[in-house]
């Protein structure tokens, strides 16, 4: 699933293209991704301006001029494609993707063409009012963004601190730090030297202060090189992230740790693999 990094890509990608500009219309060609469309969803959307498209944790949220705001989730395998309506085919990047995956078509005012495509159908579209977005009830009690003003050593020192459970499953918890998910945890906590297998509580210290330096790092690295392409990420415009190629201990069960020569364990925790080295995080 893609994770803050990936998501983030999409949005800057997306932006130029949508963000100030009208939906002129929305074709649906299905009535429900992972959940049911909202009723009226193309007469809701089309004509409507997109004053700002912004991101929320691993959610993209799209204000509307009609005070509704679209909240975009891409699950597994969900991605937006960009096409020039005036010249039908030519998409931005080089493989399109199965025409029969093409669930939802916003026509953007100038003539191009967002399609979002899905094959495994986990990804979701659903409007809130924008007034109350932080009534979104799946976005509810959601902690901060790393890269905000919000997130610091201080913050992590006090959410940490009565944590029973390992470091690794309290980072994933999105009421810790929105939009983190199992690769940059694994690598942010590489970086800090902390065993996944920790206790959250006994992090609070000068082992906080290396990880709340070493997540954001890893965020900052990761969105600039287009997050990390793996399974079935791709940008808007098509691109391929590179970040997986810098990766520290994430999928490379077995092979040396790049600061020790130490081989890359793999154990499972709370049903996902957590990649770290044992001789270097403890």
């Amino acid at each position: 699933m893609p994770e803050l990094p990936e998501v983030e890509t999409v949005r800057r990608g997306l932006a130029p293209v949508m963000e100030g500009r009208t939906i002129v219309s929305v074709v649906l060609n299905r009535p429900d991704l992972r959940f049911p469309l909202p009723s009226r969803f193309a007469e809701r959307v089309g004509g409507t301006r997109i004053t700002r498209l912004s991101r929320r944790a691993k959610f993209l949220v799209a204000e509307l001029s009609s005070g509704d705001a679209l909240i975009m989730h891409l699950g597994m395998s969900g991605r937006f494609t960009i096409t020039d309506g005036t010249r039908p085919g030519d998409f931005h990047h080089e493989i399109p993707p199965d025409p029969k995956h093409d669930h939802i078509i916003f026509h953007i005012e100038g003539g191009q063409v967002v399609t979002y495509n899905d094959p495994r159908r986990f990804g979701f579209m659903e409007l809130w009012p924008l007034q109350q977005m932080e009534q979104y009830p799946r976005l509810a009690g959601y902690g901060p963004e790393p890269l905000s003003n919000e997130f610091s050593h201080a913050w992590l020192n006090e959410a940490l601190k009565d944590k029973k459970a390992p470091i690794k499953a309290a980072l994933l918890d999105q009421r810790m730090i929105a939009g983190l998910g199992n690769i940059y945890v694994c690598e942010a906590l590489y970086r800090a030297g902390i065993s996944p297998r920790r206790r959250a509580s006994t992090v609070p210290g000068q082992r906080a202060a290396k990880l709340a330096v070493s997540i954001n790092d890893v965020i900052r690295e990761a969105i600039a090189a287009g997050g990390s392409s793996i399974s079935d990420f791709k940008a808007a415009t098509g691109e391929l992230g590179y970040f997986q190629h810098t990766f520290s201990v994430y999928d490379r069960e077995g092979e040396p740790c790049r600061k020790c020569g130490a081989p890359i364990r793999r154990i499972v925790q709370s049903g996902r693999s957590s990649f770290y080295c044992g001789a270097c995080q403890r």
